[in-house]
């Protein structure tokens, strides 16, 4: 039998968290791109070998997988300030010093999960335009395979980012939550 635990975050806390990830966002302007990906990538490696892993970690890897793939993603080409803001996350993920140290039994990632939380419903729009866009090129590449040119299959991918890309602008800004 479980246990459901819920908790608000007052504005004294959201602060604390921005402030946070503020400070994340800052040490991104000098890192490269690369190595933050690649340290996500082993903190995920580190933790899944401690498993089995509370629920609350466990049901967030595959949102940071999706995330590292949607900024790895050439043909998607995330814009700039929303590729800081999933560095800036993944700095602050990587950090094992964070606000709660990671190596603490079962709460060390609670503060990791809440960063992850808060950016993840600030990008929503990002990551749906993403989820759409992957769905394109999927049925795109499934109708026609290798028998297309390459520079029409470009086009054809570029006009649909393009037009997924102004649709997250607009809902963003429509729907905009203030976390940073």
């Amino acid at each position: 039998m479980g246990l459901k635990l819920s908790f608000e975050l007052s504005d004294r806390d959201l602060h604390y968290f921005r402030e946070a990830l503020r400070q994340s966002r800052h040490a991104v302007r000098d890192a490269e791109e690369l190595e933050i990906i690649d340290a996500v990538r082993h903190v995920l490696e580190e933790i899944r070998s401690n498993e089995p892993l509370p629920d609350f970690v466990a049901e967030r890897i595959p949102q940071l997988e999706l995330l590292i793939q949607m900024l790895a993603d050439e043909d998607w080409q995330l814009p700039n300030s929303d590729r800081e803001q999933l560095l800036a996350m993944f700095v602050y993920f990587s950090d094992p010093e964070d606000i709660l140290p990671d190596h603490i039994p079962v709460i060390g990632y609670l503060d990791d999960v809440i960063i992850i939380e808060l950016v993840t419903r600030e990008m929503q729009h990002v990551r749906q335009a993403y989820d759409d866009f992957r769905s394109f090129r999927r049925k795109f590449d499934d109708e026609h395979g290798n028998n297309i040119d390459g520079a029409i299959r470009r086009d054809r991918l570029d006009r649909k980012r393009q037009q997924l890309h102004q649709r997250m602008k607009r809902r963003s800004k429509l729907g905009k939550t203030g976390i940073w």
